[in-house]
């Protein structure tokens, strides 16, 4: 049965219908104003919606896992050639481990609002691991992460949503092709990175060797028989708009012959791996992000 609250550590119990509408704010047009007030009319026992919505806010400094100083890795931002994307031109966050390369690489792509502090931080975790990373920001077209995720999600929507995926996909092969590459590749994304990452997968062809796509957008069933990597689908138990689509992935999937693997992860929700909101669950976010890793030394080592 599907968990109707989760406890939190300042001890607040988030009704269910709470999450119900942080997910409508996440990927709809609701900014935070409108999120704040539906919540806070909600008939929830005691009254306290407002209060439950605003412990869902991201809380990006206390979730941070590597520190960008950590002597383990080297990271700096970068430029690059973007043809035929929104501008010509990507930036991206690169971390490499300290160790002699060349290394495995591995691009990550961020959520629908562009690359906030919890993806640079798991391009830092994917360095520790002994993997060059690239977080790309779809953003930078029209000047970056803007520090906070409302302004940023109106941003990503305000693109070309077709030259963002070309963005995405130059991203991953200026990776492929860096000097610290071993010209293997993997990729990971999140949420509307999820998605992206198929596309990456329906795309590079034998270019890309493995993706993870969290809880993501499956692509067309016509354009699965393109896929020529592995895949390791990672997925959250409540999550009914994303999991809607599995039959026909899966469906697709094995009639093409496709490498693959679906974890499904019992009491989760649709963004568990983000350790930023109420919504992660550590368990299943360690487990996936270890499975991921074991997964691409398989693949790409």
């Amino acid at each position: 049965m599907e968990p109707t609250s989760c406890k939190q550590p300042e001890g607040i119990e988030i009704d269910a219908k709470v999450y119900e509408l942080y997910d409508e704010y996440c990927h709809g047009e609701m900014n935070r104003r409108e999120f704040l007030n539906q919540a806070s009319v909600l008939a929830i026992a005691g009254g306290a919606g407002l209060a439950m919505a605003q412990a869902l806010l991201p809380r990006y400094a206390e979730a941070q896992t590597i520190a960008f100083t950590d002597k383990r890795i080297k990271a700096n931002y970068v430029n690059y050639d973007s043809p035929g994307g929104n501008s010509g031109a990507m930036r991206g966050y690169l971390v490499r481990p300290t160790s002699t390369g060349p290394f495995p690489s591995v691009i990550v792509i961020h959520e629908n609002r562009g690359l906030n502090p919890y993806i640079e931080d798991v391009a830092r975790r994917a360095a520790v691991a002994g993997f060059l990373a690239l977080a790309a920001d779809g953003l930078f077209p029209v000047g970056g992460y803007p520090g906070n995720d409302d302004d940023g999600k109106a941003l990503q929507r305000s693109l070309d949503q077709a030259r963002l995926k070309r963005d995405m996909l130059n991203s991953a092969l200026y990776l492929r092709a860096h000097e610290h590459s071993t010209g293997k590749l993997g990729a990971v994304g999140f949420c509307w990175g999820g998605g992206t990452a198929n596309f990456l997968a329906t795309t590079m062809g034998a270019d890309l060797q493995a993706a993870v796509p969290f809880y993501g957008a499956a692509p067309p069933s016509a354009e699965v028989a393109n896929i020529k990597c592995s895949l390791l689908i990672q997925s959250a138990q409540n999550d009914a708009r994303i999991n809607a689509m599995w039959p026909d992935f899966e469906a697709a999937l094995k009639a093409n012959g496709v490498s693959y693997q679906r974890h499904l992860y019992p009491g989760t929700r649709h963004g568990f791996h983000n350790n930023s909101t109420p919504r992660y669950n550590e368990a299943a976010a360690n487990l996936a992000w270890e499975r991921t890793i074991e997964f691409w030394r398989h693949h790409l080592t």
